[in-house]
């Protein structure tokens, strides 16, 4: 309860302390917990590091995400001994990998892994990225089996939301002043294949439904397969009111030998070729998308051929990491894998690449006036720039330049390149 009584006298509520970690479908999942929480009558506390009860959820998809949730569980555990923490409350995907783990942990009092079925959002309005965007999941787990991914096994067999409870969180969010809708999932692409009468409840149809909204807002799909992108699917990118046309489609890696050692030969060909259908089909989109190094098989000519097609692919904004042999996977077991130093470094040589390809694509973009939503104080993100993962434009405090507030639609026309983001002024 978050309130009792004792000798008639009503105690404080409960208070809150939440650490999210991993991805934006993690930090979603954090979101209807905590709000179900408060809508029990607990609160937020005012110090991250002092309250009732802190929930720590978690990621394990690599090593890193591993150490990095060890060490904030430890954190906890330790402001709790020092008598700042009343509970810890240890949730996500390092508890479900490892439901043995928690006696490395003594002071932790729950160890609660993933859901097996969907938790309704009581307060569905509640965000934890600011008010102009939110993350809106719409399945759980995974129905490919790829060699290196531990997440079928973390979060089970593909799950899809009903598009009732969908458009329910859909609604609260446009209403409650949200101007993006971030759609994620492990596999968007796949929404209503476990459904009865799948044709009614594919991704295409919960998008046109998501766009017959009323207001001005975004639409943005994060992750696209990329033998899954269909007709129907690139019909709605092009002629939706509120869609970003914006494609997350990643490749992994673009030699046929290692994408079939990856577990993904039914998209081999899409792989080699969906930038170009893309821009063909829609040429003002935006593409990124996210490559591997270091893989089983991967040999020095391989990765230079995959430099090679990145280069000529183009695409806007790229991301790479370096192979990370995961427990239990079919990748771990296998042979000819390069030595870690040499996947890290393969990995600072993609990115090395691709920041020669940002600068160029930037400073052609310098001048230009585009359409960008104001996210935070100072802050704005074209449709180019997906939350999180890619830059920002800063506002620039001038006097011609037109005051705006979180949540607005401006027109900016960009004045410089700083990094991988933008500084530019409000018409």
């Amino acid at each position: 309860m978050a309130r009792t009584k004792r000798a008639g006298i009503e105690s404080k509520p409960t208070s809150l302390a939440l650490v999210s970690l991993g991805c934006a479908k993690n930090a979603a999942d954090l979101e209807v917990m905590a709000g179900n929480l408060l809508a029990k009558g607990c609160v937020l506390s005012r110090d991250p590091d002092r309250a009732d009860v802190a929930i720590v959820n978690t990621c394990s998809f690599i090593t890193s995400a591993r150490e990095e949730a060890e060490a904030e569980i430890s954190r906890a555990v330790q402001l709790k001994a020092k008598g700042n923490y009343g509970k810890v409350v240890v949730t996500g995907c390092y508890p479900q990998r490892y439901p043995k783990a928690a006696a490395k942990f003594p002071g932790v009092d729950v160890w609660q892994g993933v859901p097996d079925k969907w938790i309704e959002p009581k307060m569905p309005e509640l965000r934890f990225t600011g008010k102009a965007f939110a993350y809106l999941k719409i399945a759980e787990g995974c129905m490919h089996r790829c060699s290196y991914c531990a997440i079928p096994s973390i979060r089970g067999r593909y799950r899809s939301r009903p598009m009732a409870s969908i458009m329910r969180e859909a609604k609260a969010l446009l209403a409650s002043g949200c101007r993006e809708l971030d759609i994620v999932a492990q596999d968007p692409m796949m929404y209503g294949c476990d459904m009865h009468g799948a044709r009614k409840t594919r991704l295409e149809n919960l998008l046109w439904k998501l766009d017959a909204l009323e207001g001005r807002f975004w639409i943005r799909v994060l992750y696209s397969y990329p033998s899954e992108i269909t007709a129907e699917f690139l019909d709605w990118l092009a002629n939706a009111r509120h869609a970003v046309r914006y494609v997350d489609v990643p490749v992994q890696h673009t030699v046929p030998e290692i994408l079939v050692k990856m577990n993904r030969k039914s998209a081999v060909e899409a792989t080699l070729l969906s930038a170009e259908v893309l821009r063909e089909l829609l040429p003002d989109v935006t593409l990124r998308t996210t490559v591997m190094t270091g893989f089983p098989g991967e040999t020095e000519s391989r990765f230079n051929k995959l430099r090679t097609d990145l280069r000529r692919m183009q695409f806007d904004h790229l991301g790479a990491f370096a192979f990370s042999p995961e427990k239990g996977t079919k990748a771990a077991r296998m042979g000819g894998r390069p030595s870690r130093k040499t996947a890290e470094e393969r990995e600072r040589i993609i990115m090395r690449d691709a920041a020669e390809l940002w600068r160029v694509k930037a400073r052609r973009m310098v001048g230009g006036t585009y359409e960008a939503l104001v996210v935070a104080n100072g802050v704005a993100r074209m449709a180019s720039q997906a939350p999180d993962v890619d830059g920002v434009v800063y506002i620039l405090d001038t006097p011609r330049g037109r005051r705006a507030k979180i949540g607005d639609f401006v027109q900016v026309r960009l004045e410089s390149v700083r990094g991988f983001d933008f500084d530019g002024e409000v018409l």
